[in-house]
C-alpha cells in the first residue's frame, strides 16, 4: 500500500567545499555514499548504498543531479 510513504526532504551540503561520492570496498563490494572535502580529504559517510533505488534515494535527498565519483 503506498499510503504512508517516507517523504524525502532535500538536505544542501558545501558545494563549494565538499563532493559527492561512493566508497566502494575491494573485497566485498560494499558501498557507502557521502561526501569528500575537497581541501583536507576529509571523507563523510551519510548513507550505505544496497542498490540502485538507495543511488537514486541519496541523489534525490541532496538534489545532486550530476554523476557521481566512485573510488575504491
Amino acid at each position: 500500500m503506498g499510503l504512508f510513504k517516507k517523504k524525502i526532504v532535500v538536505q544542501s551540503y558545501d558545494k563549494e567545499n565538499k563532493k559527492p561520492f561512493i566508497k566502494s570496498s575491494i573485497c566485498t563490494g560494499e558501498q557507502v555514499a557521502g561526501f569528500k572535502d575537497i581541501h583536507t580529504g576529509r571523507i563523510e559517510e551519510v548513507m550505505l548504498i544496497k542498490n540502485l533505488a538507495d543511488l537514486e534515494m541519496f541523489k534525490s535527498m541532496y538534489g545532486i543531479e550530476e554523476e557521481i565519483i566512485k573510488e575504491y
